[in-house]
């Protein structure tokens, strides 16, 4: 049903105004005690077998929104509501910024693939702090805030940037991403670079603790899948010896060659980020990687190309504690998590592993004592 909507309605609009409408629909459902409980029944039954444990927090499964959809932190209960087992809000920068001139958002259909260059559009951390301070949470759903670098502050002033969120935010965040991998901020992927990405990540995480003495919240860097191999492992040994507590791997990708896209090559050829089905195979490698350098010392976030469950249940088996998505929710709708969580404790039930603690990593175990 949800599909042909898509095609009769959906497809026909820009994607960002549809984005904008589906937005305030669920915002509008979710603030209607009779109706948000009505469909969260429907959309987000509880499995048992499916609870995760990360960053300290019980959650009733392992599948999130990634950041990039709630950018404001205005619709956290409204996917709660749809089923997103965490929800992470962002990215968020120190100061209010409009983002990139639109269009800037296109949908690749053929390909189940979307092209961003929003620019971290969003009202900035002292708004949303002050909105999720506000928050009086209908769904008990865990958290993550995703902050970055505003655009008009120089690459040589970022790390007061990040702070300045982090001091903001820290205190209303369940877990906090420092995003140095988005490929619309000029400058911003270099920051990746572990000589820069050392100070910057020592920055927020003693601001974090300044702002929040009586809790550590967990920090995670959120990685590039264009990172050459030697620079993933690079920034897995950075993230130990600082003692991070995970790795979100991977944001949207500037690649087009050899993913084969078979979309209108005028939306191929757009400028941003490449998100959706065609980025889930490097997306896979990276966190592959990423699980054999670390292990289980550090929580790894599995995002990029995850569509169904038999997606999820890779991701898992690679290494991921957490999966989250984004681009497919577009294209498969608002039964796209149930779908998900249905198909996962099918998978784990017909697997070896009493749970999904022990399903994590379990391929790349065997691959790398093989």
């Amino acid at each position: 049903m949800y599909e042909l909507f898509f095609r009769v309605v959906f497809r026909r609009m820009d994607a960002e105004q549809a984005h904008h409408l589906a937005f305030r629909w669920i915002r509008a459902a979710a603030r209607i005690p009779g109706v948000r409980g009505a469909v969260a029944r429907v959309l987000a039954p509880r499995r048992a077998g499916l609870a995760t444990t990360a960053f300290g927090r019980t959650m009733p499964g392992p599948f999130g929104l990634a950041a990039g959809f709630d950018k404001n932190a205005v619709a956290i209960d409204g996917m709660a509501m749809l089923g997103f087992d965490h929800v992470e809000i962002g990215t968020v920068t120190a100061q209010p910024q409009p983002g990139n001139p639109a269009p800037r958002l296109f949908r690749l259909v053929p390909d189940r693939a979307l092209i961003n260059r929003m620019g971290f559009n969003n009202d900035g951390s002292a708004a949303v702090a002050a909105r999720l301070a506000a928050r009086r949470a209908v769904f008990p759903v865990t958290v993550g805030v995703n902050i970055g670098k505003t655009k008009v502050v120089p690459e040589g002033e970022a790390v007061r940037d990040y702070v300045t969120s982090a001091e903001r935010l820290a205190a209303h965040a369940d877990y906090l991403v420092v995003n140095v991998s988005s490929p619309n901020t000029p400058g911003l992927r270099s920051l990746q670079a572990t000589a820069a990405l050392r100070p910057l990540l020592e920055g927020v995480r003693a601001a974090a603790d300044r702002a929040v003495p009586g809790r550590r919240v967990p920090l995670l860097v959120k990685i590039a899948p264009d990172l050459a191999d030697e620079d993933v492992d690079a920034v897995a040994d950075l993230a130990l010896d600082l003692g991070l507590d995970g790795i979100i791997a991977t944001n949207t990708t500037v690649a087009r060659e050899g993913l084969g896209l078979t979309g209108d090559p005028r939306t191929v050829a757009q400028t941003g980020g490449l998100s959706g089905a065609p980025l889930a195979d490097r997306s896979l490698e990276v966190l592959r990687r990423l699980y054999a350098r670390v292990g289980d010392r550090l929580t790894l976030v599995g995002v990029g190309g995850v569509q169904d469950a038999e997606d999820a249940w890779r991701r898992i088996l690679a290494g991921a504690t957490l999966v989250q998505g984004y681009s497919a929710f577009v294209y498969r709708g608002p039964f796209w998590m149930r779908a998900v969580h249905q198909g996962l404790a099918a998978r784990l039930a017909a697997s070896p592993y009493a749970t999904l603690a022990d399903a994590v990593g379990a391929d790349t175990r065997k691959a790398t004592t093989a």
